[in-house]
């Protein structure tokens, strides 16, 4: 079921959305050469401790997953694509790291997520994430009133084709709001003029996932949630929360 927001549920949103991208600019600043990955997972929980908020993320279990996901965030490192557990693995110089995040204030949800390089980058990991970034600005263009979700997905896959980037098969953006994962599903790539109709006060997580390799498929970690590149290429994901509004589309997950 699709839920419209009413302005004041998209102002509570904004709120969540902020302690989000708060969450995700004290972890890159914390990203360092040498730094753990769980390191940066206890960084983000003091922002949202401080913040009043809760992760969706802690404690997560969806139907693919063997166990709950144990983190506040995701932190998935060079052929992760995405849902990489932070654990005691060590940055390196020259890692792409992408970094997913949710909030949950006062009843509602934020999530987004960024990719950057650690150290020296390589140009063509710089490639990929501008990439994505464009990806990502093509698809939040494309969400406006009387449009539909379609339109978004075209608009995302159509970017990663011309960069001859791969998408993660069968992962995508989604709707947003009380909780994390809501109706409707937002593909990375799709048929423009097809799927859910986009309204004033409807939200969604728009997310590209972009893979250097060009394949869409991809292979699970024995952990059951870090899914990584087949080939070893390397990956980006970023994400904000956006609202379909009258004046056009609102990013709520920005500082």
């Amino acid at each position: 079921m699709v839920e419209i927001k009413t302005d004041k549920a998209l102002e509570a949103m904004r709120e969540a959305g902020r302690v989000v991208a708060r969450a995700l600019a004290t972890v890159r600043a914390a990203s360092a050469v040498g730094v753990r990955l769980r390191e940066l997972d206890e960084a983000a929980r003091t922002v949202l401790d401080e913040a009043g908020a809760r992760s969706p993320f802690l404690g997560y279990r969806p139907s693919f997953a063997p166990v709950p996901f144990p983190a506040v965030i995701c932190a998935s490192v060079n052929d992760a694509v995405v849902h990489g557990i932070p654990g005691d693995y060590r940055l390196r110089d020259g890692d792409l790291v992408s970094i997913d995040c949710g909030a949950q204030l006062d009843g509602w949800t934020g999530d987004a997520a960024i990719s950057f390089t650690v150290g020296t980058p390589r140009p063509a990991d710089l490639a990929l994430i501008a990439a994505t970034q464009q990806a990502l600005d093509a698809g939040i263009a494309a969400a406006t009133v009387g449009r539909r979700v379609g339109d978004i997905s075209h608009a995302v896959g159509a970017v990663a084709r011309a960069k001859d980037c791969g998408l993660l098969e069968g992962f995508g953006g989604h709707g947003i709001g009380r909780t994390m994962h809501e109706d409707p599903h937002v593909p990375n790539r799709g048929r423009p003029g097809r799927g859910y109709p986009l309204r004033h006060g409807l939200a969604l997580a728009i997310e590209p996932m972009l893979t250097a390799g060009g394949r869409d498929d991809y292979r699970t970690d024995p952990d059951g949630w870090t899914l990584r590149t087949v080939d070893g290429s390397r990956a980006a994901h970023i994400e904000h929360t956006v609202a379909i509004t009258e004046d056009g589309p609102r990013i709520l997950t920005l500082l």
